[in-house]
């Protein structure tokens, strides 16, 4: 029988436990969820709303399938509303609540709105939420209590954060480790003998473990033993000749990329420098093509962070061109590194301010991209159509169009980017394009998401760093303090 229209909703934890109370929430149905808690509750339409912040109209709307939830904020006043446990909050598609807000084991849950409930915004949105500019976006963060997201854009949940047991270390991975075996003399080396032969299965299962590593964004645990692969790689290369020099030397050429690219990161501009002329010098000695053109990415990747613009785009472009003609006729490899060179080349252009120049290489990628017709990370590129549509992003992002490089992220499936860090390239993009565009609570929940995603590639690299100062100098007070607290977390001082 249903209870007087006052009365708090008692909803016993077994609710929340039942086959078909589960199944609505997967299914984020909240017309369904109602008529359950009708059914084993017997609350009334105006108890529902009064616990949920709705008219009882709108309550019978939703439950007779007229209107649809959809925003965000309806969602979490649904489930605070209801006292949602934390299990239940993730099946409904939220972050789970503040540990101090769940009831004890066999406590049933008395659902209305508390009073004075201050809880921070969780962050960790579904990509769809986090682009929607529409439904009254154009008021900054008024209400930041009933403004928080959906998790499940990266493919990881606050879930497993909770049940980690250690917390990241936030300082900054330490890559002087890497200094003594680049600055070494070439000649130095050749008195150095292997005990043992080279080989060549065990070495190029380490280079690809530290391209995977590189890519996963564990830098960490990349610098620990990337020195030693260079060292034995360089002895590999002296001790070797035939095809398994030239297989030594294509290795090497690979393993100073992967060196070049996180030093890059670390703002570290002399150190990469040494690593790319490494990578292009074993690369050319190796006579692959393919393996030429590869380095040429990193060369003009290190180019680009010296503030060489223009030959860094002419680098692009010469060794794209230079490999399309080698190439008779294009295999998934060769085309994956040949789109890889056009895009960098079009971001350098970007950053040249070469706005016609940029969009003629993105198109010649996207191009490539379509004749490979997949994402596959071949030669450890992740090139394909998804990963051309995130350069698509920075480049907007870097010409100054925010509301292009937001619209070209809502058409991106992230389902298709298999490679973590890639993914979190698009969150902190994403981020550069809200902040651009004033909008600092959205720009606040991408740094979070892709942290949370991959918390060495935001608390190890200085260019994020400064993203999050100026979201701290720019931000309204409504979002200050958990950007604040964002920062502290990650290690980023004022």
């Amino acid at each position: 029988m249903p209870g007087r229209a006052n009365d708090l909703i008692v909803i016993p934890d077994s609710f929340w436990q039942r086959p078909e109370t589960t199944t609505v929430l997967r299914n984020r149905d909240a017309g369904k969820l109602f008529a359950l808690l009708r059914q084993y509750t017997g609350a009334s339409q105006t108890q529902i709303g009064i616990a949920c912040g709705m008219t009882q109209g709108k309550v019978s709307f939703i439950m007779r399938g007229i209107r649809q939830v959809e925003k965000l904020e309806v969602f979490e006043r649904i489930a605070d509303g209801l006292h949602m446990p934390d299990a239940a909050r993730i099946l409904f598609g939220l972050a789970p609540s503040a540990p101090s807000r769940t009831p004890a084991p066999g406590q049933q849950r008395h659902a209305a709105i508390p009073p004075g409930d201050t809880r921070p915004a969780l962050a960790t949105p579904h990509l769809s939420d986090l682009l929607n500019l529409n439904h009254g976006d154009d008021q900054e963060e008024e209400d930041p209590v009933r403004r928080r997201t959906f998790v499940g854009l990266t493919g990881t949940s606050l879930l497993s954060a909770m049940l980690t047991d250690t917390t990241p270390d936030s300082q900054p991975f330490d890559a002087e480790s890497l200094a003594p075996v680049l600055t070494r003399h070439p000649t130095t080396a050749e008195q150095e003998q292997p005990e043992t032969a080279p080989d060549i299965a065990a070495l190029t299962a380490a280079v690809n473990n530290a391209r995977q590593q590189y890519q996963d964004c564990r830098y960490s645990e990349l610098i620990k033993h990337l020195p030693q692969l260079l060292a034995r790689l360089h002895s590999a290369c002296l001790s070797l000749d035939g095809e398994a020099q030239s297989r030594a030397f294509a290795l090497s050429a690979d393993a100073h990329h992967v060196a070049a690219g996180l030093l890059l990161k670390l703002d570290d501009q002399g150190l990469a420098y040494l690593a790319a002329d490494r990578s292009m010098r074993a690369a050319h000695t190796s006579e692959d093509p393919i393996t030429v053109a590869a380095s040429a990415r990193i060369i003009t990747h290190t180019l680009m962070n010296g503030g060489h613009l223009a030959a860094a785009v002419s680098t692009a472009s010469t060794q794209a061109e230079r490999l399309d003609h080698d190439m008779s006729s294009h295999s998934p490899d060769s085309l994956s590194v040949y789109g890889s060179l056009l895009l960098r080349g079009a971001i350098a252009a970007a950053q040249h301010d070469q706005r016609a120049t940029a969009h003629e290489l993105l198109d010649e990628a996207d191009d490539a991209a379509q004749r490979l017709g997949m994402d596959g990370n071949l030669r450890w590129t992740a090139f394909g159509p998804a990963n051309a549509r995130l350069h698509r992003v920075n480049i907007a992002v870097t010409l100054g169009d925010a509301g292009t490089a937001i619209d070209v992220a809502r058409g991106i499936d992230l389902s298709a980017i298999t490679v973590t860090e890639r993914k979190a390239t698009l969150l902190i993009d994403t981020a550069r394009a809200f902040l651009q565009w004033g909008r600092h609570e959205k720009a606040y929940i991408s740094l979070r998401a892709a942290e949370q995603i991959a918390h060495e590639e935001i608390a190890g690299r200085p260019s994020v760093h400064r993203l999050v100062r100026e979201l701290l100098i720019t931000a309204p007070p409504s979002i200050r303090r958990n950007a604040e607290q964002f920062a502290t977390e990650i290690g980023v001082s004022r």
